[in-house]
């Protein structure tokens, strides 16, 4: 299980907890269900937040590697043409005929 998933799980385990606590007490209502939630949600979002950008960062520092390690690996630009119903446009490209 991953960092991330062991961070939700946490707090789904503490939820319930708390609401079974809350609904052993009799004190547990709509207001509590919906607060739980809220935190379940919460943290839900920071953890793929986390989730992504950690896999960006690890992504991108697997390409920079990969760039070191092969040196003479020179990037390469290729420009397309622009088209459109008619053929190419652009600069060099026909200009379409207006009537």
């Amino acid at each position: 299980m991953s960092e991330h998933s062991e961070r939700v799980s946490d707090v789904v385990i503490a939820t319930v907890e708390v609401a079974a606590d809350t609904a052993t007490a009799g004190s547990f209502t709509p207001e509590v269900a919906r607060a739980l939630t809220a935190v379940v949600g919460k943290v839900a979002e920071r953890v793929i937040g986390d989730a992504e950008l950690s896999g960006f960062v690890a992504g991108w520092q697997e390409a920079v590697a990969t760039l070191d390690d092969d040196a003479s690996a020179d990037a390469q630009v290729y420009q397309v043409p622009a088209w459109d119903v008619r053929g190419p446009v652009g600069r060099n490209g026909p200009r379409p005929r207006v009537r």
